[in-house]
């Protein structure tokens, strides 16, 4: 899968894209992610990317030439990809659209600056919005790497663990379960005799319920979107009556 990331400050990604897991997915040929500098698509000698709001106002707003240049070249015209403007005003991100996402050979991510966009971009250029939460933070450099990570997780042999993403916390819809490593005790605290058990089917049931108990006590709202068998039911159910007489378990 191929990433074309549009940025004012290209320079920002380089440490990122060189460390750990994504390292190793692009020197295995897993992914592809290029940088391109807005910048190289102007034609003036100071190469101009913004200028003043009309209309009056704080700030400076990226100017929609040099985007439109930069995306079309690369991207084709139209673009023949997803182009995602990373903006707090997209839909918020989550794990169903970053494996959504993995299934596109090519998506292209154009990374906000200042006070924004000329909307003339968002209208005739952008095909999606994401937002990494309700918060402003000072370009979209650092959300665009968040959904790089998040998307290359689900692009097969990208991870050590073939099932590894289908663990993740919110996957399935609910958090991840509490995970244990060497040594059985520490500190006084002990490892879950049931994961030294060795019986599987044991193993599988604890996690269920720590993932939802974990769920019921963090991001309650959560539950209302999972698809829960019986037994989840049951389980719930016994929760919400021990918090009612005050016993609430908590995690180990």
């Amino acid at each position: 899968m191929r990433f074309d990331i549009f940025s004012l400050f290209p320079s920002i990604f380089k440490p990122y894209f060189e460390a750990s897991i994504l390292q190793k997915a692009i020197e295995n040929g897993l992914i592809e992610v290029d940088i391109h500098n807005i910048r190289n698509w102007t034609f003036d000698k100071h190469h101009v990317t913004d200028d003043l709001p009309y209309g009056g106002g704080g700030g400076m707003v990226m100017k929609a030439a040099p985007i439109f240049n930069a995306i079309e070249d690369v991207l084709g015209a139209p673009p023949t990809c997803p182009v995602i403007l990373m903006s707090p005003q997209g839909r918020p991100f989550t794990a169903k659209i970053a494996a959504e996402l993995a299934l596109e050979p090519r998506v292209g991510i154009l990374c906000g600056r200042y006070e924004g966009i000329d909307e003339r971009i968002r209208e005739h250029l952008i095909t999606d919005q994401i937002s990494m939460g309700d918060f402003v933070v000072t370009g979209g450099e650092l959300p665009a790497m968040m959904v790089v990570d998040a998307v290359s997780r689900f692009i097969p042999g990208v991870l050590g663990d073939p099932t590894g993403a289908e663990d993740d916390s919110f996957t399935n819809g609910l958090l991840e379960y509490p995970h244990y490593t060497r040594p059985e005790e520490f500190r006084g605290w002990r490892v879950p005799d049931v994961l030294l058990s060795g019986h599987h089917a044991n193993i599988l049931s604890w996690r269920r319920e720590q993932s939802l108990l974990r769920t019921y006590r963090q991001r309650p709202e959560l539950l209302n979107y999972v698809e829960l068998s019986k037994k989840d039911l049951k389980f719930l159910q016994a929760l919400e009556e021990q918090e009612k007489r005050g016993k609430f378990p908590f995690e180990p």
